[in-house]
């Protein structure tokens, strides 16, 4: 890919995910209509997203975006999630207010009448911001949690206290789905800044956590909880529970790898050759731990189950083969004459 074009898609990246949070669900046509791109290259775009995130890169780091449904349906919604931590306060250091300023009496002379009031009551802002210190100048603060949060929070207490049930639409982004389930709440607990809820699911048939930004409604019902003996998890512990179902996985670890054993709660750890570390962990979703492995590349190497080795390999060659495409393409528009 040429620097030109990288730029151009580092500048789009940028921007895609607050667009897309700010939004909701968006046509993918609609998106890259307002990026000025074709529906191919904002595919393109998001699944580079798709593979981003926050140190760590586990599921509750890694953005989530309905991809693989937009590869079948590219008239689809394109739906993003877990991609929080984007809203967070921004700050304006000394040198970067400064350069508004600048910039904003530049303009302000070149403004007409419609536009000028804006562009002084702006400047105003900063410069008094800028009178009160450098550190930070400026803080811009996004809006609080969604009403829709608010309101599943509030009817889930009120469930807990009355001792029922509640019926629950619950988005689950690793299969880009809605599901309907009946849970006994058993508690609302927060850990790194987010809400989760501690719950007995009838529809997975074990206790479950559920992220409440992910709860779409949840309905307090008459009948009373099956399961109200369960004391509330300690996260303290982590996030991760293993359940019968999980994948057994088997992991070789370069040595620049090894903090992957101390970040996940992996079951067992041996020495390699050459420093390198063989864990094995449980595995609730292939899918994570496939993203896992194409971000770490050779760092990490499933060594069992073999079918996940093979899926991993195929998946990696695909995406080589595509950024070869990509590559191509653009070394050759480059050359065209109009």
């Amino acid at each position: 890919m040429s620097g030109a074009s990288t730029k151009d898609q580092l500048a789009r990246l940028l921007a895609l995910a607050p667009y897309l949070q700010t939004r909701g669900e968006v046509p993918l046509q609609e998106v890259a209509a307002d990026f000025g791109v074709t529906p191919e290259q904002m595919l393109k775009d998001l699944r580079v997203l798709y593979m981003c995130g926050l140190p760590g890169f586990g599921p509750a780091e890694l953005i989530d975006i309905n991809v693989e449904s937009l590869l079948d349906d590219p008239d689809g919604l394109v739906r993003i999630d877990n991609a929080d931590f984007l809203a967070r306060p921004l700050r304006l250091g000394s040198n970067e207010a400064s350069a508004l300023i600048v910039a904003l009496r530049a303009l302000l002379d070149a403004s007409p009448a419609a536009s000028r009031e804006v562009v002084e009551r702006t400047l105003g802002k900063l410069e008094a911001a800028a009178e009160e210190g450098s550190t930070p100048l400026v803080e811009v603060q996004l809006p609080e949690a969604r009403p829709a949060v608010l309101a599943a929070r509030s009817e889930l207490d009120r469930a807990i206290d009355a001792d029922r049930q509640v019926l629950l639409d619950y988005y689950v982004p690793t299969r880009d789905e809605t599901t309907q389930r009946v849970v006994d709440p058993i508690a609302v607990l927060r850990r790194d800044g987010r809400t989760y809820l501690d719950a007995w699911c009838h529809l997975a048939g074990g206790r479950r956590l559920f992220r409440v930004d992910r709860i779409a409604t949840a309905r307090m019902l008459d009948t009373a909880r099956a399961t109200n003996d369960l004391e509330p998890r300690d996260l303290a512990e982590g996030l991760f529970e293993a359940g019968p179902d999980d994948l057994e996985v088997r992991l070789l670890l370069a040595p620049p790898m090894r903090w992957f054993a101390e970040y996940y709660p992996v079951t067992s750890a041996t020495e390699a050759a050459g420093g390198a570390l063989e864990v094995t962990l449980a595995v609730a979703d292939e899918r994570w731990l496939l993203r896992l492995a194409l971000r770490f590349g050779n760092g990490m190497t499933v060594l069992a189950p073999a079918e996940l080795a093979d899926r991993v390999r195929a998946v990696a060659l695909d995406a080589l083969r595509l950024q070869q495409a990509t590559a191509y393409d653009d070394d050759d528009s480059s050359t065209r004459t109009e």
